[in-house]
């Protein structure tokens, strides 16, 4: 990447755009962690529902940093107050 391409990737990354964006891969990777603990669960594999656990407790901590920096850009989202 040149260096401007990636000044605006890393613009973009910062964005209300990009931040909404990183919510979306983020709550979409929620599904698989489900799928994970489900299958752990039917299998009584106890090792495979921790790991589920913890990736879960991952996602929404990843999502209340998303959500922390879409109120620190300022954004007027009536879904967000």
């Amino acid at each position: 990447m040149s260096g401007s391409a990636l000044s605006k990737a890393k613009g973009f990354k910062k964005s209300k755009s990009g931040t909404y964006l990183s919510i979306g891969t983020t709550a979409f990777g929620a599904i698989s962690v489900i799928k994970q603990a489900r299958k752990a669960r039917t299998e009584h594999d106890t090792l495979k529902l921790v790991d589920a656990v913890v990736s879960a407790a991952a996602i929404v901590t990843g999502l209340a940093i998303l959500y922390r920096e879409l109120k620190r850009l300022g954004d007027d989202d009536v879904l967000l107050g």
